[in-house]
C-alpha cells in the first residue's frame, strides 16, 4: 500500500472535471492526486510551492555557508556597514 503524503486526496478524474474547486478545497493544503487508489502525484497551491521552493533555496545557502566554513582559510570580519 502506497503512503499519501497529504491531509486530502481526490482521484485524476475529479481533479479533471474542475482543479479551481480541488484547490479551493483544500484550503491551501496539499492534495495528492489518486491513479486507481494510488498517489501519481500531489497538487499545491502557488503559495505552498513559494515556500517549499524558499526553504530549499535556504538549504543550498546552507551547503554553500558551510563549504566556505570548511575551506581552511581565515574569516575576514566585516560589518553590515561594510557590505
Amino acid at each position: 500500500m502506497d503512503t499519501i503524503l497529504a491531509p486530502a486526496s481526490v482521484g485524476i478524474s475529479e481533479l479533471k472535471a474542475n482543479p479551481t474547486a480541488v484547490l479551493e478545497a483544500a484550503g491551501g493544503q496539499p492534495v495528492a492526486i489518486l491513479n486507481r487508489n494510488k498517489p501519481v502525484g500531489y497538487l499545491l497551491s502557488a503559495e505552498a510551492w513559494a515556500k517549499i521552493h524558499e526553504l530549499l533555496e535556504d538549504q543550498e545557502l546552507v551547503k554553500i555557508a558551510r563549504a566556505r566554513m570548511a575551506d581552511g582559510k581565515k574569516p575576514i570580519r566585516v560589518t553590515l556597514d561594510e557590505l
